[in-house]
């Protein structure tokens, strides 16, 4: 009888605690799109990454031209002339190569100025939705925009529009 009881009990404390826990939704692209802040940063990266390109684009431009003069020598040119041209035209794609790296790799320009510009800014909403959550008690907080496994919500448990009055961005 008393194992009965046990069982119970148990079985009634997790199925209650299982229903005390409050989840929420936030819409991150929603909250981003409505920081000026994060507005600004994309279209100073976009400025700077259109900057960077043109410039491996020059670049790239240049190998090709010192290519096709090459080819079109390549008739009228000693072994030793063909050899020298072959090896200008080399570490000409070697410095595109690296340039490419030193703007757009994964330690690059872009990467550095990207976290720089941004990074602050997700760090000001993670801090605003873990307030939010430590507040309220939720015990988890999903980013709505990024889970394709949430096919419906109450909007009732979206905070996003919290998150950005908490950041000062009232909606």
């Amino acid at each position: 009888m008393k194992k009965i009881f046990l069982i119970m009990a148990f079985v009634l404390t997790t199925t209650l605690g299982s229903f005390a826990q409050k989840y929420a939704l936030v819409d991150l692209e929603y909250v981003l799109k409505n920081i000026p802040a994060y507005e600004m940063a994309n279209e100073q990266l976009e400025q700077i990454s259109k900057k960077w390109q043109a410039e491996v684009e020059n670049k790239m431009t240049e190998v090709e031209n010192m290519y096709k003069t090459y080819q079109a020598e390549q008739v009228f040119l000693s072994a030793d002339m063909k050899a020298k041209k072959e090896e200008a035209i080399l570490l000409k794609e070697k410095e595109l190569q690296e340039l490419r790296k030193k703007y757009f790799g994964p330690e690059g320009e872009l990467f550095k100025k990207r976290e720089a510009l941004i990074s602050p800014i997700q760090d000001d909403i993670y801090q605003a939705i873990k307030t939010i959550a430590e507040e309220k008690g939720y015990m988890m907080v999903m980013d709505r925009a990024s889970s394709d496994n949430i096919i419906f919500a109450s909007p009732k448990i979206d905070i996003s529009n919290d998150v950005l009055v908490k950041l000062g961005y009232s909606k």
